[in-house]
């Protein structure tokens, strides 16, 4: 009985001993688990926290590159302005140009044609101021003839480079156009009515050459005193 008591003792320590070694195995494999539990939300929140880092990195560089855009566009918004104004300053200048070229032809000779002017209107008075005479020689009238013509000729050349004379003549007074020069008191005429050319005026295409000196009308006293 002893030797079957002793075994059935042996037998329950090395069922208690196998007890403890699961219950130690349980234990450390619960700890392993445990651990390999945390280890994986260690790795889970390493990786959020990275994943999280590298959105954030990717939203810096995505608003770098935004900001980055509006500097590109501001820049080629103001490029694109400085190029306009260039185009059109340069549009001006060509312009301009044109014109003064277009002046140049047109008035080039403006000094020349005033200077033409005097010879022109001393022709004209000596013309006027010979008599009217039909006993003249021939060579004399061939003589006139020959003046009209030179007249004639310095008209034409004026004419034909923009140079037209002033029609003054009972025109109402125009400053533009007319130099006063003295009134004449007159019941014939209205008043500011050029009634006498002094001297003949000119005008180049547009430009007034040289303003016609005349004699304005104007009313007599003894009218006014009668009104």
């Amino acid at each position: 009985m002893s030797n079957k008591y002793q075994k059935v003792k042996d037998n329950e320590k090395k069922a208690d001993i196998i007890t403890d070694k699961d219950e130690t195995d349980l234990d450390k494999n619960q700890r392993n688990i445990s651990k390999s539990k945390e280890e994986i939300n260690q790795n889970k929140n390493k990786e959020n926290l990275e994943e999280s880092e590298q959105n954030k990195k990717k939203l810096e560089e995505k608003n770098q590159e935004q900001d980055q855009s509006i500097i590109y566009e501001e820049e080629i918004s103001k490029l694109r302005e400085e190029k306009l104004r260039l185009l059109a300053e340069m549009e001006n200048i060509r312009k301009r140009f044109e014109r003064e070229k277009s002046d140049s032809i047109r008035y080039g000779s403006t000094n020349l044609a005033r200077d033409i002017l005097s010879p022109h209107d001393n022709l004209a008075r000596a013309l006027e101021n010979i008599p009217d005479n039909k006993n003249l020689s021939d060579p004399l009238n061939n003589f006139i003839d020959g003046l009209k013509m030179v007249q004639k000729e310095f008209t034409t050349i004026l004419e034909k480079h923009g140079v037209k004379k002033i029609d003054a003549l009972n025109k109402k007074f125009d400053h533009n156009l007319h130099l006063a020069m003295l009134e004449i008191e007159t019941d014939k005429k209205e008043n500011g009515i050029v009634v006498q050319e002094i001297q003949s005026g000119y005008t180049m295409h547009d430009r007034l050459l040289r303003p016609a000196s005349v004699g304005v009308s104007k009313k007599s006293k003894k009218n006014k005193d009668i009104k």
